[in-house]
């Protein structure tokens, strides 16, 4: 279990530079239509991977 934890967490952190990597476009005016986009997304991201943790919590103590 502790290694489905593991895949979790890098997959979410994978997801989340990615969604940055992306997001940086060298046009100036995107960067300042999508900032509250970008925000959004990493919210949505740190809220998932608390989700999932506590997911695989109450899946290992259910077990």
């Amino acid at each position: 279990m502790t290694f489905a934890f593991i895949i979790i967490i890098i997959l979410a952190i994978l997801a989340l530079v990615g969604t940055i990597f992306v997001a940086k476009d060298k046009d100036e005016n995107y960067m300042k239509k999508t900032k509250n986009n970008l925000t959004r997304l990493t919210w949505i991201y740190t809220i998932v991977i608390i989700l999932a943790i506590i997911a695989v919590a109450v899946y290992i103590s259910l077990k």
